[in-house]
């Protein structure tokens, strides 16, 4: 597989990683989180596992992130620039059936432009931050807290990959959310054992960041190339 050099859209920068073998079914698109931008190395290690798995992958920056600043633009901002290099992907790669999704904010800005219509076969979403605040010691986040307004209307499949000790992402919660907003048939969800909502894990881990890394890359592409992946059918 190759990097191609970064492209410009709309002033961002775009990392194409392209696959020694191409199979031409699905190409993926993923955006980086609010306090990082497209050479996050989670970003970095799926790209390179999913391209060996023969589907281009595209990684981009937000304006915020491209002009160095790290306050994250406002919401219509990001979601024009998401809508831009997802139109760029389409026209880059015809006939391909196109993922969406992303690291926290930018896996979250996926779902809501989903939500919206946008042309979809399928969500990847990185540690997907659920609720607005850490999570408390004791009991699930307020309902009022989740980001799960848009859900009851998403229709592509979705992948969550999830670190168990993510402060952003009560799994109990998540699980119960997934229950009353999405069909069952369409969501997977996969958890890294000992990882936080970076999908790092504590000193005392034996496993190494590259190996917990390679894990949510493992857990990407057997998504994609098992029974639980992307629609024939954008959603």
């Amino acid at each position: 597989m190759a990097l191609s050099p970064p492209q410009a859209v709309d002033a961002v920068r775009v990392a194409c990683t392209i696959p020694r073998s191409d199979r031409g079914e699905v190409i993926l698109v993923l955006a980086h989180g609010a306090g990082s931008d497209l050479g996050h190395p989670v970003l970095e290690a799926v790209s390179a596992a999913v391209a060996e798995a023969g589907h281009p992958v595209w990684r981009f920056n937000f304006a915020y992130a491209e002009a160095g600043r790290r306050r994250p633009d406002p919401p219509a901002r990001l979601a024009a620039v998401w809508r831009e290099v997802a139109a760029a992907a389409r026209e880059a790669h015809p006939g391909r059936r196109l993922l969406l999704g992303g690291r926290s904010m930018g896996g979250r800005v996926a779902s809501l432009l989903a939500a919206e219509g946008e042309p979809c076969d399928g969500l990847v979403l990185l540690g997907y931050p659920l609720h607005r605040r850490r999570a408390r010691r004791h009991g699930p986040p307020p309902a009022e807290e989740l980001r799960t307004g848009h859900w009851d209307v998403l229709a592509a499949p979705c992948l969550f990959v999830q670190g168990d000790r993510d402060a952003l992402c009560d799994l109990a919660a998540l699980e119960a959310a997934q229950r009353a907003h999405l069909s069952p048939g369409r969501v997977t969800t996969r958890v890294v054992a000992g990882a936080d909502h970076a999908f790092e894990v504590g000193k005392r881990d034996p496993r190494s960041a590259e190996a917990v890394r390679a894990e949510v890359a493992r857990a990407v592409v057997a998504w994609l190339e098992g029974g639980g992946g992307p629609s024939d059918t954008a959603g």
